[in-house]
């Protein structure tokens, strides 16, 4: 379990790099960069299973085409858009304040999972957690005072796309982790690299209508767009967050519960803030300190609870 605790640590570690992509990039949409980004993961996992591919493919069964095609579609492509226009729509804080509710739902969602801890096991990390959520957004919310201007009626669909970006991932996490426990014929770099391929083919055929619709309403590109450095940074958050960090995450909802995924993934939202500071220059303010040791106290005690259901269990 503890090397699963770990894998799950340091896939945080490389999907939190995805939050600051946007500021890398402000002159690309949030469809160019998921297009960007997922096209690079396909081309990345083709190489990389090149010499095995044919015999994978022909070892897979139905069922593991289907699961990388929803996964795929709710993990990646359609939980990043509802993101985007979550945000767009609604504004930052409302929509982290949905999406950072991830660690809740899928520990509730996936309490009755085999090896699962029972709710009243989990109460009080679950507690502590969900103060540091609440300090996160109360602090962006009193910084960032929303979109100016948007009506109450874009901002109720932006607070939809919200709640369906954290509906998406909370099933993807769930589904994944049932998946890889079930079917051991597949291994899990095996299936990031699956998953990548299938993701690959959806965003090329995403690029491929949004190029078209481009052309068809003769709109140009701007000038001043850095196309090279657009492919760069999709090329590095491919390998980085979508092979290595699916890779591990693949490890540890294999060896960990699902309860304690749901807790693991907090460790993206911790590195996400770090990068952030770096990236801005400055020092946490006093509530995202506060909200950083409360997180981190949860995901400890939390693991703490696991570690000793572990080990009554071997006894």
């Amino acid at each position: 379990m503890w090397r699963g605790i770990v894998c799950g640590l340091l896939a945080g570690a490389f999907w939190g790099a995805v939050f600051i992509v946007p500021v890398l990039l402000p002159d690309f949409s949030p469809i160019e960069l998921m297009v960007g980004r997922y096209l690079c993961y396909g081309a990345l996992a083709a190489g990389l299973m090149l010499p095995r591919l044919l015999p994978l493919l022909r070892r897979l069964r139905r069922d593991d085409w289907l699961a990388m095609l929803r996964q795929a579609l709710a993990g990646n492509i359609v939980y990043y858009l509802l993101l985007a226009h979550g945000v767009k729509l609604a504004g930052v804080a409302p929509t982290s304040l949905i999406i950072g509710l991830l660690p809740l739902s899928v520990t509730l969602f996936g309490h009755k999972d085999h090896g699962a801890l029972p709710l009243r096991r989990l109460a009080w990390p679950l507690l502590v957690v969900a103060l540091g959520i609440a300090c996160i957004n109360f602090d962006i919310f009193s910084h960032e005072g929303g979109v100016d201007g948007a009506s109450l009626a874009h901002k109720l669909l932006g607070v939809l796309c919200a709640i369906g970006a954290l509906a998406c991932w909370t099933w993807y996490a769930l589904d994944n982790a049932r998946f890889l426990k079930r079917h051991a014929h597949v291994s899990a770099v095996e299936w990031a690299m699956l998953y990548g391929l299938v993701s690959g083919v959806i965003a090329l055929v995403v690029g491929a209508v949004m190029l078209a619709l481009q052309q068809a309403s003769g709109a140009e590109d701007a000038p001043a767009r850095d196309w090279p450095w657009y492919w760069l940074v999709c090329l590095l958050l491919a390998l980085g967050a979508s092979v290595i960090g699916n890779y591990l995450w693949n490890l540890a909802s294999r060896l960990v519960p699902v309860t304690l995924s749901g807790q693991l993934i907090l460790s993206e939202t911790l590195f996400a803030l770090l990068y952030g500071f770096v990236y801005a220059r400055r020092m946490p303010r006093p509530l995202e300190w506060a909200a950083m040791v409360l997180l981190t106290a949860g995901v400890l005690w939390s693991v703490q609870r696991h570690a000793q259901v572990e080990r009554e269990g071997r006894t």
